[in-house]
């Protein structure tokens, strides 16, 4: 068995007036990937902070998976064409 491979990912939240901004930070062994996602209370809404910080925080993470989707299909493709080794 391999030994475990450990991915750690931050994340701060900001709030200021209606709006919170998450910022989120996976770093891994050999890359750093940076994502972010805001939320914005509406006028009329009540000012439940915790459900700001959340779909905030939700943004920031779909974000970096996103972006780790994308570095996976880049590498997947680079296999397109490549003649297997034998």
């Amino acid at each position: 068995m391999q030994p475990a491979t450990r991915w750690r990912v931050d994340l701060e939240l900001t709030e200021s007036d209606a709006s919170t901004r998450a910022d989120a930070r996976l770093v891994g062994p050999d890359r750093q990937l940076a994502g972010w996602g805001r939320s914005r209370r509406h006028p009329v809404d009540p000012d439940v902070p915790a459900v700001g910080a959340e779909l905030a925080a939700a943004r920031a993470l779909s974000d970096l998976a996103r972006q780790l989707d994308n570095e996976a299909i880049d590498v997947i493709e680079g296999f397109a064409g490549a003649s297997p080794s034998g």
